[in-house]
């Protein structure tokens, strides 16, 4: 992967006022959202002031990732044409329905890259690829050019793609397509070595129960989520950040390998418990996303 986004934060209907504020926050990677933030009177211009916004606007260390209209719309080819004049530098690819239309955006993005003088697979795709039914079907192919960089999924759009009246239980929980739709992301990009991405959590009035979701994403493996609100933000990078106790113990177990290993052991006891190969390999990674980071 090219990055590591712990928070990507939709920027909704190419507003100025929400720039704005986007840019002041701690979030990794902002989403410029030309889908469903903008109603159908209103596309055309929301994209002429993003395509200003990737021209004229400082975003700083922020990845400037724009979310296009869906290909079978009549918006995707003007949002791809218009928006690659300056490029962003990753498309979030929402309602996919199969790896051949991944082939098709990778071939159109190409011949613009070099149709405008860009270096040719410059800009990432982020694919959304569980929206519909085929999607979640076919999710361990979605990966399949290499300019996809990241996987993430959506219970939202599933939900209505499937006429689910909810896609959560009454304690909060995934219900169980969803939650497979979620455990098929996460091993999509894990096949194809690339970031897993979690979705939203809609509930901005609950802070703990976003915590809770950031907690269940990062245990199985994912290293970030997508938020809705700016008051998620900082919740979500601090949840996707390895902690100095996780570093620490990563940097112990990996010193003590390193003795054991010249006593000729890669099994022994630390702190009570048998470790091997897995577990060096999560310490090693524990510490490649820190440095990656900047932190610890």
């Amino acid at each position: 992967m090219s990055r590591v986004r712990r928070c990507a934060h939709f920027v909704p209907g190419a507003s100025e006022k929400m720039l704005g504020k986007a840019l002041a926050t701690n979030a990794d990677a902002l989403v410029l959202d030309l889908e469903d933030a903008v109603t159908p009177e209103n596309k055309d211009s929301a994209r002429v002031e993003i395509c200003r916004w990737l021209a004229d606007v400082d975003f700083g260390r922020q990845e400037r990732m724009v979310r296009i209209n869906p290909l079978d719309t009549p918006w995707f080819r003007s949002d791809v044409e218009a928006t690659m004049v300056n490029p962003p530098d990753s498309y979030l690819i929402p309602k996919l329905h199969g790896p051949g239309e991944v082939r098709l955006i990778d071939r159109i993005i190409t011949d613009l890259e070099r149709q405008h003088g860009h270096p040719v697979g410059g800009v990432k795709l982020v694919v959304l690829a569980t929206e519909t039914a085929a999607g979640l079907l076919a999710t361990g192919e979605i990966p399949c050019v290499p300019r996809v960089d990241a996987v993430t999924w959506g219970a939202e759009d599933l939900s209505a793609a499937l006429g689910a009246k909810r896609n959560r239980d009454d304690d909060g929980r995934y219900l169980p397509i969803f939650e497979h739709a979620r455990t098929m992301c996460r091993l999509s990009a894990a096949a194809a070595g690339v970031q897993a991405l979690d979705t939203v959590f809609t509930d901005v009035t609950d802070p703990d129960g976003l915590r809770r979701d950031c907690r269940e994403s990062a245990a199985i493996g994912y290293t970030g989520k997508i938020s809705i609100h700016p008051s998620q933000i900082d919740i979500i990078n601090e949840e996707f950040t390895p902690s100095a106790a996780d570093i620490a113990d990563a940097r112990e177990l990996l010193a003590e390998l390193e003795v054991q290993r010249a006593a000729g052991k890669m099994a022994f006891r630390f702190r009570g418990k048998m470790v091997d190969v897995p577990h060096f390999t999560q310490a090693q990674r524990i510490l490649a996303l820190a440095d990656t980071l900047g932190v610890g």
